[in-house]
């Protein structure tokens, strides 16, 4: 190729080229070369930007005969490797960088961060362009990963990953046993599936690849676990407060008073015992929760809370107290309280020479209730959550704090199923650890007849699925590569903001996964 002229005076930087006349070119046709000659013409190619302008290359190319008699072509139009392409108006460069940035911004997003390198294209050209990419070859995966994911609203996708590869080989709306088959049936060769506790991809693994081995993931039968665990937590909600450390021992009618001054003299503690006494007040005649929530104006489940309540102060949400500096020397302050010292000055100094750091003021507001007959205001904890008892359950216990570790002790010591429900937990994650199965048919059974309802439902499903769960426990097989797949998934529907189709995701998570090998991240070394 030769370059004739250059113009770099005008907004686009212009080149003026032609192909040698006396290079053979080879026929598009038939692959034989000619150097017979027809004709000239001049293509119009764009090219990445250069100095920030854009770039036009005007070629002037031949068209030539072909010589070969058989061929169908009777003329072809020559090409210049690594510049031209059939039916191709841009350089093989730039038609590259306008892909991978459709690929990694779909369309909008890559309409814009294509005007940052001067290519100006709408974002259906470059969704049009994204799409026309050929989709990498699918190889039949050894262990392939079965998981399904939230699509929009209520419908959920399955997305299939290559286990050993870590790439995704296809996903589509829906989670039912006959896609799942169809897909098995023409690809034969899987030989390990995992997935989770679905009966739909039970079913659809067995009738699309019934040689291959099915494997439970240990993530799910560990979140399926969890779940029952804080269903047990909810249905015994009343023993939760008794994970809290005992109260400062006051006599009956301090902490009454203590309660009646904090909470009743408030705007909240005011509205709540109106409702109470509202809500008590209706239904003590044995109306039902909905008449008085609609007599009231009130939702349903206010009423059920007011109305389980004892008093109204059980309803009344007090937040708890922040710890402070001062906490360490409470003891001492009612100590030198009831030796008759009631001087906030002198506490302070006092305090001051055993290492405390604070301020006066804070020191007289804590003696302040003392002034008034009142015990001192402690931190106060709330009773934790159904979740949070059952996040302390699940949790290994090596990997408690000492608060968490005083707390769950206490908390089982008084609840007998939550002490029961610990300890099938612990049993079911030391088999997990071990990767040994033995124990599981006992512990199933153990399960079934612990008395708790969620377990019962459990350990029916863990025995008709009883096979996999073995691989799961036993096997280094999971479907840990597909939730991070997932996840990915999320961001692209995210970056498209939640409007791409199925067949456009699928092309973009298919692609990016290819795209991120291409261009591994490399990690740069700074030696100083």
């Amino acid at each position: 190729m030769l370059v004739t002229s250059a113009d770099l005076t005008g907004p686009v930087v212009g080149i003026q080229a032609r192909t040698n006349s006396l290079t053979a070119a080879t026929c598009t046709g038939c692959g034989t070369p000619s150097d017979w000659s027809h004709s000239r013409y001049v293509r119009h190619l764009a090219d990445a930007a250069v100095g920030g302008r854009p770039m036009r290359i005007d070629l002037s190319v031949r068209r030539l005969y072909c010589e070969n008699p058989a061929c169908p072509k009777v003329t072809f139009a020559e090409q210049v490797p690594g510049l031209t392409v059939r039916y191709q108006r841009r350089t093989p460069l730039l038609q590259r960088v306008i892909e991978e940035v459709g690929i990694l911004q779909a369309g909008r997003g890559g309409a814009r961060m294509l005007r940052v390198v001067d290519v100006a294209l709408s974002r259906s050209t470059v969704l049009a362009q994204l799409m026309r990419i050929p989709p990498p070859p699918l190889v039949t995966p050894r262990v392939l990963g079965v998981d399904d994911f939230a699509l929009y609203g209520d419908t959920y996708g399955t997305l299939l990953v290559d286990a050993t590869t870590r790439l995704p080989l296809t996903l589509w709306e829906g989670r039912d046993a006959e896609q799942l088959r169809r897909w098995l049936r023409e690809h034969p060769g899987v030989e390990v599936a995992c997935r989770d506790g679905s009966l739909a991809y039970r079913q659809g693994i067995s009738a699309g690849a019934p040689d291959a081995l099915q494997v439970s993931d240990r993530f799910h039968l560990w979140q399926s676990l969890s779940r029952r665990v804080r269903e047990v937590a909810s249905a015994h909600r009343d023993c939760l407060p008794a994970a809290l450390p005992e109260p400062r021992q006051t006599t009956p009618e301090l902490a009454e008073a203590a309660t009646t001054a904090e909470e009743a003299d408030t705007r909240a503690g005011r509205h709540a015992r109106r409702l109470f006494e509202a809500v008590r007040a209706a239904t003590d005649t044995g109306r039902s929760h909905s008449s008085v929530a609609r007599e009231l104006g009130l939702d349903r489940r206010t009423v059920r809370k007011y109305a389980r309540a004892r008093t109204w102060q059980e309803v009344v949400r007090r937040p708890p107290r922040r710890p402070s500096t001062l906490d360490p020397y409470l003891d001492y302050l009612q100590q030198r309280w009831d030796e008759g010292e009631h001087s906030a000055t002198v506490l302070h100094q006092e305090l001051l020479a055993k290492g405390y750091s604070g301020h006066y003021q804070r020191v007289n507001m804590a003696v302040a209730p003392l002034r008034r007959g009142l015990p001192l205001d402690e931190p106060r904890e709330r009773p934790p959550s159904p979740r949070e008892a059952a996040r302390w359950i699940v949790t290994a216990p090596h990997r408690h704090t000492p608060h968490t570790t005083e707390r769950l002790h206490r908390l089982l010591d008084h609840c007998p199923e939550l002490h029961r429900t610990h300890d099938l937990v612990r049993q079911f994650a030391i088999m997990l650890d071990t990767q040994d199965a033995t124990p599981l048919p006992a512990w199933l059974d153990r399960l079934t007849h612990s008395g708790l309802a969620p377990f019962v439902g459990v350990a029916a499903a863990l025995r008709e699925d009883q096979n996999a769960v073995v691989q799961g426990i036993t096997t280094p097989y999971n479907s840990g590569v597909n939730e991070g797949r997932i996840t990915d998934v999320k961001l692209q529907k995210r970056i498209m903001a939640g409007r791409a189709g199925v067949p456009l995701l699928r092309h973009r998570v298919v692609l990016i996964a290819h795209l991120r090998r291409r261009y591994p991240d490399r990690q740069t070394t700074i030696s100083g």
